[in-house]
């Protein structure tokens, strides 16, 4: 009995059920079979023929780069799906990341005035702090030191360090909150 040859024009699914390609597969087989799935998933993911095309031709072209080593895969199919799947998330985050950079907020532009007003108001209300409240801010908060090494620093403990900075910083918000009030 002889086998019996497709009708043309009708195409047959030579990856089988598995997905897999039957062994010595050639790779157009492998691409005829699964190039209309994958085109109809990438549209469905990108809703656009040209995306999905491209994500569907770059997908096919890594495959068969690789083919040698895709066709040994239990499941190549899903190596296909993966390839075009990473892709297009690729593509999604170049494209977040570009729009981004483009409606970004150019940094407001400081006035260097006004930046010396608040230097010098800040140096003051430091200065009206008691000293040990005044090293306790500056080397925690300014200094960025971590309260055990202010506490070394100071020769002192580190729970008296946050203790002294706390009370600096709320004398510093009374000071401000002072000057802020309207006058009766």
């Amino acid at each position: 009995m002889q086998p019996t040859k497709a009708s043309p024009g009708r195409r047959r699914d030579r990856t089988g059920d598995s997905g897999r390609p039957p062994e010595g597969a050639a790779f157009e087989d492998f691409f005829r079979a699964e190039h209309p799935r994958l085109y109809r998933a990438m549209y469905l993911a990108t809703g656009s023929a040209h995306e999905s095309d491209e994500l569907t031709q770059e997908a096919f072209l890594k495959v068969w780069e690789r083919w040698s080593r895709v066709a040994a895969m239990d499941e190549p199919r899903g190596y296909l799906y993966r390839i075009a799947m990473n892709a297009y998330r690729s593509r999604l985050r170049r494209a977040t990341r570009a729009a981004r950079r483009v409606f970004e907020r150019p940094p407001p532009q400081e006035d260097p005035f006004a930046l010396a007003d608040l230097r010098d108001e800040m140096v003051q209300r430091l200065r009206s702090l008691p000293e040990r409240q005044r090293l306790a801010l500056v080397l925690t908060d300014l200094g960025g030191l971590p309260a055990d090494a202010a506490a070394r620093a100071l020769g002192i403990g580190a729970s008296t360090v946050r203790s002294l900075a706390s009370q600096g910083r709320a004398s510093i918000r009374a000071s401000a909150a002072k000057e802020d009030e309207p006058d009766a």
